[in-house]
């Protein structure tokens, strides 16, 4: 496996497990993992391994959708990657599809967030 590849996948392993760190604690009991970091640490494998397979697949799928709500409707294809995690990994607990969704947008603002301080980094 290239080391660019692996390193770029422990980034995104890392941000997604960090954004549902940080939407947990800002959304309170809408999303629970029993203050356990492995479960954050899981469930952000688990994101990461989504949006690396899953995602592009539906985005594809929705582009329609995508180019019609003027790239909007990836909000709500954010959150369906986050509501996905959920119900496939138990002891990560969402409360809701809507509270995924919001979800989805912490996760993916910490992630241009950590993109723009590591290409910082690199210039």
């Amino acid at each position: 496996m290239n080391h660019g590849l692996l390193y770029r996948f422990l980034v995104r392993w890392l941000v997604c497990s960090l954004g549902l760190w940080i939407a947990a604690s800002l959304l309170g009991g809408a999303i629970d993992y029993n203050s356990d970091a492995k479960v954050i640490i899981v469930a952000g494998l688990l994101l990461a391994v989504v949006n690396s397979i899953i995602r592009p697949l539906v985005v594809i799928l929705s582009l329609p959708a995508i180019l019609f709500s003027l790239g909007l409707f990836m909000i709500i294809i954010n959150g369906f990657m986050v509501f996905l995690v959920g119900w496939l990994y138990h002891p990560l607990e969402i409360s809701n599809f809507w509270w995924a969704v919001l979800a989805g947008m912490i996760i993916g603002l910490v992630n241009y967030l950590v993109t723009a301080i590591l290409e910082n980094r690199e210039k």
